[in-house]
């Protein structure tokens, strides 16, 4: 019987699984052998226990299915030789009628069930789907509560501004394609979270969402993670192991800091991309498999590219689609809707009931540039929220924010008294927008006015005549000095605007 390619088997082997059949009659482990291989199974056979232990150790089966009498080791011993080293791998039983008996105790050991000979294919063939099918669902299962844990849901995405409405957009738009997309934007920005929600109204939707962080792994270890490894090949290699691409068949896997790859696995991702195909570290097999590739990177890539440090072609394989997301710092009209979600998330873990933030507060939060972006916002309201033993969240629980502080005396020409109200209104706005570098959003916070008021007051500087007390009008031809503390107003101000 000649046999199949090994690209052909590997296919057949993660749709259908992996069977070790264990008979010392070799005329009834050939022909289970090959109706199964018919199947589409992957089939291995052993002549005894002892190498059926072996080929358990090097080819990690799904299910062993063993005659209970053998030589050497029997399938008594097998069974609880497998249950002791390698408990994910189902054991069935096959036993003849005058040793029933003993196949109903290896139930008690831990058989998954047991086939009385001559074996009733049909029967065989409906327990493989059975016990298969359990295990598809058992992974699944896993995968879904992982997901759970750390919270990565759509709706956990927070944002109105018009940057977030253009990467809402962007997701809604590609995620029903098959394009690879690359993520872009500092730490902290929740890169992962979109390529979850990605995922999550993609098609593929129901297979696995596998991620790897590439930063985290030397290239040794990096290559064996993604592509998986045969027994020997490194030193702990003690059995073949499936890498993260197997593992995400049929569903997406997340590279996340993708900008970090070694050249020499660069190499292997870009064939990977090329042709969907990869061998397993020490494997001579071509393995093939269906996955969506979604990279993430901090990183500016196209200055790595001109330092060399990474392939220009490996680049636009990744970057089909570019999604780049905002820092926090230019949208903060987010941060109230932030701190609202994540006041309530922590009240809710830690069973305390929080109304909400002190005004002074939310408005040191907004004027705050946050260098970590919205998981340095989350982890100061979290424990805002565990410290606190009011209500309302004050400023002393966020010891990064800076506090205000007033001036022993005026550095500018404005003198209280002695300044009538639209010159000290006018140094009040100036002055911050000068600490929030132009944001009429951060001002309006912190001046409890709203931005359009601040953009009218703006044109309304430009347009009249320099003002005394040491103040030039902005736009008169006359900007402030440094020392004067006024900057000129942002050029083309808006709602939306931020630094």
């Amino acid at each position: 019987m000649s046999e199949k390619p090994a690209t052909d088997t590997v296919k057949e082997a993660v749709a259908r699984g992996r069977i070790l059949i264990a008979d010392d009659e070799e005329a009834a482990r050939r022909g289970l052998e090959q109706i199964l291989r018919e199947d589409g199974y992957d089939v291995l056979v052993a002549a005894d226990g002892d190498e059926a232990l072996r080929l358990v150790a090097e080819a990690s089966p799904d299910v062993v299915v063993t005659d209970l009498r053998m030589p050497t080791m029997d399938g008594h011993e097998l069974l609880t030789r497998i249950h002791q080293t390698f408990p994910e791998v189902t054991v069935v039983i096959m036993t003849a009628h005058g040793t029933i008996r003993s196949a109903v105790q290896a139930l008690h050991e831990g058989a998954e069930d047991y086939l009385t000979k001559p074996i009733n294919v049909e029967e065989l063939e409906r327990l493989l789907e059975r016990i298969l099918a359990k295990k598809r669902l058992l992974v699944e299962m896993r995968l879904m509560r992982e997901r759970l844990d750390e919270k990565y849901h759509f709706d956990n995405i927070i944002g109105r501004s018009m940057e977030m409405m253009d990467v809402f957009r962007l997701i809604e738009q590609v995620a029903p394609t098959q394009a690879s997309i690359l993520i872009t934007g500092e730490s902290g920005t929740g890169k992962e979270v979109i390529a979850q929600a990605i995922h999550q109204r993609s098609a593929r939707r129901t297979a696995p969402f596998v991620k790897v962080s590439c930063a985290a792994l030397p290239e040794t270890l990096l290559e064996s993670e993604l592509f998986g490894h045969e027994r020997g090949s490194f030193t702990g290699a003690l059995g073949r192991r499936a890498g993260r691409f197997e593992i995400a068949a049929s569903g997406t896997i997340f590279l996340d800091e993708v900008g970090d790859i070694p050249p020499g696995m660069q190499v292997k991702l870009l064939r990977f991309l090329q042709e969907r195909q990869f061998e397993r570290v020490g494997g001579n097999s071509t393995l093939t498999v269906d996955v969506r590739v979604i990279a993430a990177t901090h990183r500016e890539l196209p200055a790595l590219i001109r330092e060399g440090r990474f392939r220009e072609d490996l680049y636009y394989r990744l970057n089909v689609i570019e999604i780049p997301l905002p820092a926090l710092r230019s949208r903060t009209q987010d941060i109230p809707l932030l701190v609202d979600f994540f006041i309530r998330r922590f009240a809710g873990a830690n069973n305390k009931q929080i109304d909400g933030v002190t005004d002074e507060t939310l408005a040191a939060l907004m004027a705050y540039h946050w260098p970590g972006n919205v998981r340095e916002l989350e982890h100061a309201i979290e424990r805002a929220v565990i410290l606190t033993r009011k209500p309302m969240l004050d400023l002393p629980l966020f010891p990064s924010l800076p506090t205000p502080q007033t001036p022993a005396r005026p550095t500018t020409g404005i003198v209280v008294p002695g300044s009538n109200l639209d010159d000290i209104e006018r140094d009040a706005i100036l002055r911050t927008l000068e600490a929030v570098n132009g944001s009429t959003a951060r001002a309006a916070a912190i001046l409890k006015i709203s931005m359009r008021t601040i953009q009218y007051k703006l044109k309304a500087y430009r347009a009249g005549p320099a003002m005394t007390g040491g103040h030039a009008a902005p736009g008169d031809g006359h900007p402030a000095t440094p020392a004067q503390g006024t900057p000129p107003a942002p050029h083309g101000s808006d709602p939306h605007a931020g630094s």
